[in-house]
């Protein structure tokens, strides 16, 4: 990459900070929810547009965004949406929708994306610009299976040799970025198990399909024989979050549900965990003579970052913040719908640091998350030196 582009990129970010600040600002104070991100979508798409790139709106929430005519495509992701969480933070900016906040971060990456727009912009019209370049603004991240089936459905990788993204952690200081070759997400399904079985007096639960002790079974026993039959190296989670049945001590409900999620490390397992899981279930429960409904929603692959693409990203952190920006990454059980774009294409997401450096560390879905906003324009030189990179890099 050239040095006048590197040095081009630094100087728009520059002059973009206070602007992407208080647009970060203005998204984390007026979050929205998978696919209701419109407000979200007009205000991005108007800035992008006027820095020169070819808008798209998607159908619902959303758009894609292009600049340039020939050569070599790579693409750029953010996500857009907010989750149901409340904002406890009291910042000035805090969110004013109640029980909604950006509390996973996308609001940072967001503006960073929409900085690297106004720098790549920049490099084009200076004739800096080897290729094109195509900026996915994702809606509905935080919702299984997530945007990113929707955007490629409608055909946005087509032509995209290489895709790159951040995502924050809050366990990272500010100006550093969290590096991994290889898996660094897990798949993440959803399950659901509905009971249903002849209830009735607890003093006679032969007489019934004890539906509340069936229910205990497949709550304790399918984690433990999954544990069992799958590889240990490959990572199977199951946790449940939600267990229900029954209104009164006395009586044997004859409905009842147990939900939760499946993370895996492996995409081999994740293959073939669904159909195990139901298998097993039936299995637990026959001996009670109670019917299992299976529910399982297959959410997201792991995203498995391609040597190459690592490479380019490497490249790019080093070239931004030095030889003591990039800092190792370990593989989490969080699930990413970024997965679903480098099935398709090589790629590559790094982890942008946003922690004050001696401040708290905080949680990401918690309510209470802050980041250090000098982040945005991290990301922002990040993410448009990695698309120029990969752009006149050889593969």
């Amino acid at each position: 990459m050239p040095a006048e582009s590197a040095a081009l990129i630094d100087s728009v970010v520059d002059k973009y900070d206070a602007e992407l600040v208080e647009l970060r600002r203005d998204l984390h104070a007026h979050p929205e929810l998978s696919w209701s991100e419109s407000r979200t979508t007009d205000l991005l798409a108007e800035r992008v547009e006027q820095a020169g790139w070819r808008v798209t709106r998607l159908p619902r929430t959303g758009f894609v965004a292009d600049l340039g005519d020939e050569g070599r495509l790579v693409a750029l992701r953010a996500d857009i949406d907010a989750l149901p969480v409340h904002d406890t933070t009291r910042d000035p900016w805090a969110s004013t929708v109640p029980g909604v906040a950006h509390a996973c971060g996308h609001d940072v990456h967001t503006t960073a994306l929409l900085g690297a727009a106004h720098a790549l912009a920049e490099v084009h019209a200076r004739g800096q610009l080897p290729g094109r370049v195509r900026l996915f603004f994702q809606p509905a991240e935080e919702v299984m299976p997530g945007g990113a089936v929707h955007l490629i459905g409608l055909g946005a990788l087509q032509d995209v040799e290489r895709v790159f993204a951040l995502h924050c952690d809050p366990g990272v200081d500010v100006g550093q970025v969290g590096l991994r070759l290889g898996p660094l997400t897990s798949a993440a399904d959803r399950l659901e198990v509905r009971l249903e079985g002849h209830g009735g007096h607890t003093s006679r639960p032969h007489l019934t399909g004890d539906l509340t002790f069936a229910l205990a079974k497949v709550t304790t026993e399918l984690p433990a024989i999954l544990s069992r039959r799958f590889d240990p190296r490959s990572g199977v989670s199951l946790v449940w979050g939600i267990i229900n049945a029954g209104a009164a001590a006395n009586v044997i409900p004859d409905k009842g549900v147990v939900a939760g999620t499946v993370r895996i490390l492996d995409a081999v397992a994740w293959a073939d965990c669904e159909e195990l899981v139901r298998d097993l279930v039936h299995e637990i429960v026959r001996p009670y003579g109670v019917t299992a409904h299976v529910d399982y929603l297959r959410g997201v692959p792991p995203v498995v970052n391609e040597t190459v693409s690592h490479r380019m990203m490497a490249s790019a952190v080093r070239r931004v913040l030095g030889d003591n920006g990039p800092v190792p990454a370990h593989q989490s059980l969080g699930g990413e719908d970024f997965g679903w774009y480098l099935d398709s294409v090589p790629g590559a997401m790094a982890r942008l640091g946003t922690r004050t450096p001696g401040g708290p560390t905080y949680d990401l879905h918690q309510g209470n998350l802050r980041v250090d906003e000098r982040a945005i324009g991290i990301g922002a030189r990040v993410l448009a030196t990695a698309a120029c990179e990969a752009l006149v890099t050889d593969r």
